[in-house]
């Protein structure tokens, strides 16, 4: 099963996410977020099965400089203007869609 990690090339992360899933053996393709990804396809999908309260990162630096009406918008819209308000890495696993790199995440990644 390929794995494809949605991430910033700057992101610590990102990188630590990219660096166990290979030392595993289970190499994932590094999509970075902002200038490669198609979110306007991808974010229905990502909001559908994980949720606006999972996605959105409300710790991020961008996530405070927003107005309160910037963040009571619509979550879609929000992180297609904002996409580094996505918590990262987003990991896609076939039909499945891997949010951050918690002790969760990474015990359903790594066998």
């Amino acid at each position: 099963m390929s794995l494809t990690l949605y991430g910033l090339k700057n992101c610590d992360t990102c990188k630590k996410a990219l660096k166990a899933l290979e030392a595993a053996g289970r190499p994932a393709e590094f999509v970075d977020i902002r200038a490669e990804a198609d979110l306007a396809k991808l974010l229905p999908d990502w909001l559908s099965k994980a949720g606006p309260d999972v996605l959105i990162n409300r710790r991020s630096t961008t996530w405070r400089t927003l107005s309160d009406g910037e963040r009571s918008g619509e979550p879609r819209a929000l992180l297609m203007a904002h996409p580094t308000l996505i918590k990262r890495p987003v990991i896609e696993t076939g039909g499945e869609v891997h949010i951050g790199w918690a002790k969760d995440v990474q015990a359903a990644l790594i066998p």
